[in-house]
C-alpha cells in the first residue's frame, strides 16, 4: 500500500513499477502504453487500461440537500435568531447570545439546559433528566433537541442568568484597596503641554513640534513611534485649542508610542479597566486613573459556560467549534459587563485607556484567540507565558482602540496570571513564614511559599464546587442555598439561601455544609453511601440512585423536589479529594507537613462563604489550628487592580511568575495515591483529622 500520487491523501495498492509510484483507482490509467516495459506482462494498470477491462467505478458521492433556515425566538428577551434546520438549541442560544446553563458542554448529562418549546417542533432525544411534569409542559435538552421549523421557545426562571452574588463592589472595593499603590503608573500616560506656535523662523513639522516639546520634558523620543491615525489628527488637534494639547504615549517593554492626541479643551478624565476573567464568572473595576478610586464594577457569568464548567472543555470546544467562537462569547461577556458599569456613571467607552486582564491560561489564550489545544495535551505547554502590551482594539475589547492590555503573566498551562495576581496582592512572597495559598473555584489552583521559593500546581477538582456536574448545583446566586444543617433526629434541613430568595439549588458552600451535616448526622457514612432507612421520609431513589431532599418542590412552587444524589456526593468527595492531596504532594516536596505552614491563605469568590470547620469535617482543608486561615477575598481582581494602576507591580507580576516552579499531577504517581486516600470523610487517616468525631 502506499499514497496516490496525484491524491496524497488516499491510499491504493496500485503501483507502476516502471515509474515506481502508485495510482488510486480514479487515476489508473498507463502514461506509456506505446513504450516498451518490462513489467507490462504483470501489470494491472496496463490490462485495466489498455486491454479492456472495467476500472473500479467511481462512487457517487450524493450531495446533502440544502438545509432550510429556521426562525428561533427566544423568550422573555425576544431575541430572535435565524439558524439551518438540525441545529440543536443550545446552538441556537449561543448564537443569540443568549446565556443557557450548559455544564457538561452539550452532552446531554447535566439537564440543566432547560427550555419549554411554545410553538414550532422540535427534535428531542429522550431523557430521564427531565421529570413527566416538565414533559407535558414542553419542557426540552436545548443540547439534545434539533430545530425542525419555526420555533418559539421560552427560558425557564431557573435557566434564566442571575446576578451573581459578589462582594467587594463599589465604595466597598476602594476602601478595602485604597493605599496599596502610592504611584500611579498608568500603561497609556497623558501628557499636557503648550506647543511653541510655528513661526516663519520656526517652520518645523507639527509632529516635530510635539516630539521636541516632549524632549523637552525629559521623554526619549528616539524609540517613540506613530501611527498614522495621529499624524491625520494631528493637524486639527494642535490648532483647535491655540497649541495645548494632551498627547497619550503608550508604553511598551522596548519602546512608546503616541497613540492619540487631542486639543487641552477636549481633555476627558482618564479611565482604566481591571478584568477578573473567571472560567465560571467575569468581574470587570472601573477606575479613575487620576486618583485610583474603583468608580462602579459588574460581575457576571463567563458566557462560555454554554460550552462547558472547565477549561478542558473549553479547550475541546473550541477544537471543534474553532478558537473564534470562545473568543466571541468571553469579549460578549466582558463588554456587555463595561457597558452596565459605564453607563452607571454615565462615561464612555473610548475614556477608557488602561486595561489589565488576570485569568487562568486557558482562559487568556481563548481570549486573545490564541490556541489552547496543547494546554491539554503531553506535555501541555501554553503558546504564551508572558505577553506584550497588546492595544484593545487588536483583540475586540470595547474602550479607546489603543488603550493599552496587560495580560498577567502565568507560569504554567494550569497555572495561570490569576494566580499570580493573587501571590502580587497577598504578598505572601514577600514573607518568611511559609504560607499554603489556595484559589477554589472551578479550577483549584494551590501555590506554597514564602520568600524564597514559590512552589504551584493545579488539582483536577473540577467543577463540582461552582455546581458543575451537581443534579441541582448552581453559583452563588439569588436563591442558591449557602448555608445549611440537619436537625439531630428528623434530619430536617434549616437552611439559608442567598438574598434570602425562594430555593432553587445548592452552592459550593451549602455543599460542603450539607456533605459535613450529613456525615455527623450519620446520613452517610466516612465512604460517602447513603446510610439511612430507605423507608426514611427524607430518602428516595432517584433514577434508581439513592438520593436525599433538602427541600419539596411543594415549598418552593418547583416542578421537583430539591435533591442530593448519591453522585453529587461521589462528586464532591472527588474534588475535595483531589485539592487535599495537592496540598499533601506540594509539602512533601519540601519536606514538610502541615505542622511547618504558618499561615493558610484562601481566596476566590466561593471562599468567601467557606465555613471553615465543615470543610475540615470532609477533609478539603487540613486541621491545623484555625487562626492560621486567612480568608483574602477575590485576590485575581485586587491583583489586577494593583497592576492597572502601578508598572511597579506590573514587573512584580512578571518577576513572581518567573520564579514559581509549576509541579505537573498529570504524572505524578504519589499524586494518584494520596488521592485515593483523601477520598473518604475525612480521610482514610483519621489521625490527619484529629479534631473530627464521626463515631
Amino acid at each position: 500500500m502506499g499514497k496516490c500520487i496525484n491524491h496524497p491523501d488516499r491510499e491504493t495498492s496500485y503501483i507502476c513499477m516502471k515509474h515506481n509510484i502508485y495510482l488510486c483507482e480514479e487515476c489508473l490509467e498507463c502514461r506509456d502504453p506505446d513504450i516498451y516495459c518490462k513489467f507490462r506482462s504483470s501489470c494491472p494498470i496496463y490490462f485495466i487500461t489498455k486491454k479492456g477491462f472495467d476500472a473500479p467505478k467511481k462512487k457517487t458521492i450524493e450531495k446533502e440537500p440544502v438545509k432550510e433556515k429556521c426562525t428561533v425566538i427566544f423568550e422573555p428577551e425576544e431575541k430572535k435568531v435565524a439558524v439551518t434546520s438540525g441545529t440543536n438549541l443550545l446552538e441556537a442560544s449561543q448564537k443569540a447570545d443568549i446565556y443557557i446553563n450548559a455544564s457538561c458542554n452539550g452532552k446531554g448529562s447535566c439537564g440543566k439546559c432547560k427550555l419549554i418549546i411554545k410553538s414550532g417542533k422540535v427534535e428531542s432525544e429522550n431523557t430521564s433528566l427531565l421529570s413527566d411534569k416538565e414533559k407535558k409542559k414542553g419542557y426540552v435538552l436545548a443540547c439534545q433537541s434539533k430545530i425542525l421549523e419555526d420555533i418559539i421557545v421560552k427560558i425557564p426562571e431557573e435557566t434564566i442568568e442571575k446576578k451573581l452574588k459578589a462582594a467587594g463592589m463599589g465604595e466597598a472595593a476602594t476602601k478595602k484597596l485604597s493605599g496599596l499603590v502610592e504611584k500611579i503608573e498608568p500603561i497609556v500616560e497623558k501628557i499636557s503641554f503648550q506647543l511653541d506656535s510655528p513661526t516663519m523662523e520656526d517652520t518645523v513639522s507639527d509632529l516635530d513640534r510635539l516630539k521636541r516639546q516632549l524632549r523637552k520634558r525629559g521623554y526619549d523620543t528616539s524609540k517613540m513611534s506613530t501611527n498614522i491615525r495621529v499624524m491625520r489628527q494631528l493637524t486639527e488637534s494642535v490648532r483647535n485649542d491655540h497649541w495645548k494639547v494632551v498627547a497619550s504615549i503608550l508604553w511598551k517593554k522596548c519602546s512608546s508610542e503616541i497613540v492619540d492626541v487631542s486639543p487641552a479643551n477636549d481633555h476627558i478624565n482618564s479611565l482604566g479597566m481591571a478584568i477578573d476573567l473567571g472560567t465560571t464568572s467575569i468581574v470587570v473595576y472601573i477606575v479613575d486613573m487620576e486618583d485610583g478610586a474603583i468608580l462602579s464594577a459588574a460581575s457576571g457569568h463567563n458566557s462560555q459556560a454554554a460550552c462547558g464548567d472547565d477549561v478542558i472543555n473549553r479547550i475541546v470546544c473550541s477544537e471543534k467549534d474553532g478558537v473564534k467562537k470562545l473568543k466571541k462569547m468571553a469579549l460578549s461577556t466582558i463588554n456587555n459587563l463595561t457597558k452596565r458599569a459605564l453607563n452607571s456613571i454615565n462615561a464612555d467607552h473610548k475614556q477608557i485607556e488602561n486595561i489589565v486582564i488576570s485569568g487562568n491560561t486557558t482562559m487568556t489564550h481563548l481570549l486573545l484567540g490564541i490556541e489552547a489545544k496543547y494546554i491539554r495535551r503531553e506535555p501541555y505547554i501554553p503558546t504564551v507565558s508572558e505577553f506584550p502590551i497588546i492595544k484593545a482594539g487588536e483583540i475586540g475589547l470595547k474602550a479607546a482602540y489603543y488603550a493599552g492590555v496587560f495580560v498577567m503573566p502565568g507560569p504554567a498551562s494550569y497555572v495561570g496570571g490569576d494566580i499570580v495576581s493573587g501571590i502580587l496582592y497577598t504578598r505572601f512572597n514577600q514573607f518568611e513564614d511559609l504560607t499554603l495559598f489556595i484559589d477554589i473555584g472551578t479550577n483549584g489552583e494551590i501555590v506554597l511559599g514564602n520568600d524564597e521559593f514559590l512552589m504551584t500546581a493545579a488539582c483536577s477538582a473540577g467543577p463540582a464546587f461552582e455546581g458543575g456536574g451537581i443534579r441541582w448545583g448552581m453559583r452563588a446566586e439569588d436563591g442558591a442555598i449557602e448555608k445549611i444543617t440537619l436537625d439531630p433526629n428528623t434530619f430536617e434541613p434549616d437552611y439559608s439561601t442567598v438574598e434570602n430568595k425562594p430555593a432553587r439549588g445548592i452552592c459550593g458552600s451549602g455543599m460542603i455544609d450539607l456533605l459535613s451535616e450529613m456525615l455527623l448526622k450519620k446520613v452517610i457514612g466516612q465512604d460517602g453511601k447513603f446510610q439511612i432507612d430507605t423507608d426514611h421520609p427524607r430518602f428516595i431513589l432517584f433514577n434508581e440512585e439513592p438520593a436525599f431532599i433538602i427541600e419539596t418542590a411543594d415549598n418552593i412552587d418547583s416542578e421537583e423536589d430539591i435533591i442530593f444524589t448519591q453522585s453529587d456526593i461521589k462528586s464532591l468527595i472527588l474534588s475535595k479529594a483531589a485539592i487535599y492531596a495537592g496540598f499533601t504532594i506540594l509539602l512533601e516536596q519540601v519536606g514538610m507537613d502541615f505542622s511547618a505552614i504558618s499561615q493558610m491563605i484562601i481566596t476566590g469568590g466561593f471562599g468567601q462563604y467557606l465555613n471553615i470547620e465543615k470543610a475540615i469535617t470532609i477533609g478539603l482543608l487540613p486541621d491545623i489550628e484555625r487562626e492560621k486561615f486567612k480568608y483574602m477575598g477575590n485576590s485575581s481582581i485586587a491583583g489586577a487592580y494593583m497592576a492597572l494602576l502601578s508598572n511597579t507591580y506590573r514587573q512584580q507580576a512578571i518577576a513572581i511568575s518567573n520564579t514559581m516552579t509549576y509541579l505537573d499531577f498529570s504524572s505524578n504517581y504519589t499524586f494518584m495515591e494520596e488521592f485515593t486516600r483523601a477520598q473518604f470523610l475525612p480521610h482514610t487517616d483519621a489521625n490527619l483529622f484529629p479534631s473530627v468525631q464521626t463515631d
